[in-house]
């Protein structure tokens, strides 16, 4: 009996232990879109009546990295039963899902994964604890953004030049040409850039909307069951631009929720002038947690 109450105190203790350091205690605040106060319950709740959600991150904030493995952990533990979860991820690219593929059926180390997969630099510490949730549940993993290579070739050459590599090369981005950003992307990532923004610059970014959100569509092809939590960089899909536009241009009738993060000094204080309408939900974090290192 003392063996058995040790053991059930030991478990208790794991679970409150991994879960604090998953979550942040009080570092964080959910609000809906118009800065009503709001919680991840709320947001699994939403995921009922979701096909995609898009978790818009600030890649070295480490508390948004912490909640966007609680919600995929949590879209899994709600829905998984009867829907196909999906992780989506702008951080490896698609000509890599081979890789990421081996590494979840178990065929290849992890040394190796790191090696072929060109992970980023925070991969270990912000993105690893999905990849690897994914792995030990069988769930499908989307190397979902464009080549580096060829984006870089749009902000040099521009979009025409894609027109240029071979079929084989074509495979890993969307189907050529590509769509066109909208006036009002447009407008906003030129205001990002001070005014200097290029058109082939703003080419090459709408070629990670593109790639990204036909990665996600593709995947509608393999299971019309599937609920894909998707990782980018809130720029993306701030406001439901961006890569939402162009996921509705490629599998219309999509139903998507956006969750923005921000990391901001007074968290507890949502900024309608700053924050409202940036996401279905906004999650402000605090800045004064410790920056993830990419």
């Amino acid at each position: 009996m003392k063996n058995l109450l040790l053991t059930i105190l030991l478990g208790l203790l794991f679970t409150l232990s991994s879960h604090s350091q998953t979550m942040p205690n009080k570092a964080y605040r959910v609000f809906d879109g118009n800065g009503k106060p709001s919680s991840i319950k709320r947001i699994m709740r939403k995921l009922r009546q979701t096909d995609v959600v898009f978790l818009g991150e600030n890649h070295d904030d480490s508390v948004a990295h912490k909640l966007e493995f609680e919600i995929f952990k949590n879209a899994f533990e709600y829905y998984g039963k009867k829907r196909n979860v999906v992780l989506s991820l702008e951080m490896f690219e698609r000509d890599v899902q081979i890789v990421v593929n081996e590494y979840l059926s178990g065929l290849i180390s992890e040394k190796h994964f790191l090696a072929s997969s060109r992970p980023w630099g925070n991969y270990k510490t912000d993105y690893r604890p999905l990849v690897e949730f994914a792995k030990e549940n069988k769930l499908e993993v989307i190397a979902a953004n464009a080549p580096r290579r060829y984006v870089n070739m749009v902000s040099r050459l521009g979009r025409k030049s894609l027109d240029k590599l071979s079929p084989d090369a074509k495979k890993w981005l969307p189907p050529l040409p590509y769509g066109q950003p909208s006036e009002k992307y447009a407008k906003k990532f030129n205001a990002l850039m001070g005014g200097h923004g290029s058109a082939r610059i703003l080419g090459s970014q709408s070629l990670w909307d593109a790639s990204m959100s036909n990665s996600i569509a593709e995947s509608f092809k393999r299971n019309e069951n599937n609920l894909v939590v998707h990782l980018n960089g809130a720029f993306h899909t701030e406001s439901r631009m961006g890569t939402v536009e162009h996921l509705l241009k490629y599998r219309p009738g999509t139903r998507i929720l956006v969750v923005t993060m921000r990391y901001v000094k007074d968290f507890k204080r949502f900024d309608m002038s700053k924050h409202k309408g940036i996401g279905d939900f906004v999650i402000l974090t605090d800045a004064a947690q410790p920056r993830s290192k990419r």
